[in-house]
């Protein structure tokens, strides 16, 4: 099964996932629970994890992404109490991995920086992160530069810094310059200017910051806190006109 096949696949479970979600909190016990799951293959629970823990952010309070569910029939708690401040990814068990060894391809991070699709090593990504630091980039504008999830490489980079302290070895500077922090008129002034027309490298440059910190700041995804335009998110193509175009143009995606 190819990327596009596991992207469909995981778009179709989509309901599912919701659907198990619902029952879950409060409308279906454990009987509906195990219908659901009894019609599925070994290929569709598999995409159903993924899907159902991509719904999680890894990043809010165990408290509260499990503090809806309470004491059991017996009076014991069955997930740790709304007090639990620690992250859902601190709870996850962390591999007891080793550092890998420190040979940078060259060529792997000048594609890398470019954008280009590339298998890397960790001391590869951590060189084109510092080459993409050296432009100027951010991690966040990292993750926009290779099409990533959002926080990918800051999760990386900081799962590298637990590697290196567990080894004893001093993380290298990556040369991240920390992001600006702005007002809240100054958020209103740069989503009046974007409302207006102003594309977000020009008004990056007069204010400061990178192009994707303003375009971060226009859809709302930060200082959400404030008002103004918030931009709308760009519709995205149908299932059907992704696999045409993806038909009809199969060099440039083997290319890509």
């Amino acid at each position: 099964m190819n990327a596009e096949q596991r992207g469909d696949l995981a778009e179709q479970m989509l309901p599912t996932a919701a659907h198990l979600a619902v029952l879950v909190h409060g409308d279906g016990g454990p009987e509906d629970v195990a219908e659901v799951l009894a019609g599925l293959d070994e290929t569709q629970k598999n995409a159903l994890i993924v899907v159902l823990a991509g719904l999680v952010d890894p990043e809010q309070p165990v408290g509260k992404a499990l503090g809806w569910l309470d004491f059991n029939e017996h009076g014991t708690l069955t997930v740790p109490s709304w007090s639990e401040d620690r992250s859902v990814r601190e709870l996850a068990p962390e591999a007891d991995e080793s550092l890998e060894d420190d040979f940078v391809d060259q060529a792997a991070v000048a594609k890398f920086v470019k954008g280009f699709r590339v298998e890397v090593t960790d001391a590869d990504f951590l060189a084109g992160v510092q080459a993409c630091a050296a432009l100027g980039m951010t991690l966040a504008d990292v993750d926009a530069l290779r099409r990533w999830p959002a926080k990918t490489a800051e999760n990386w980079v900081n799962r590298l810094k637990k590697r290196y302290q567990r080894a004893g070895r001093i993380f290298p500077d990556l040369g991240l310059a920390k992001p600006r922090v702005f007002t809240e008129e100054e958020v209103l002034a740069i989503r009046e200017r974007a409302a207006e027309g102003a594309p977000d490298l020009e008004i990056a440059m007069s204010v400061g910051t990178t192009a994707n910190a303003v375009g971060q700041i226009c859809r709302g995804r930060t200082y959400s806190q404030f008002g103004g335009p918030i931009r709308k998110p760009k519709r995205a193509p149908s299932r059907a006109s992704r696999t045409v175009w993806g038909e009809s143009t199969p060099g440039f995606l083997q290319a890509s």
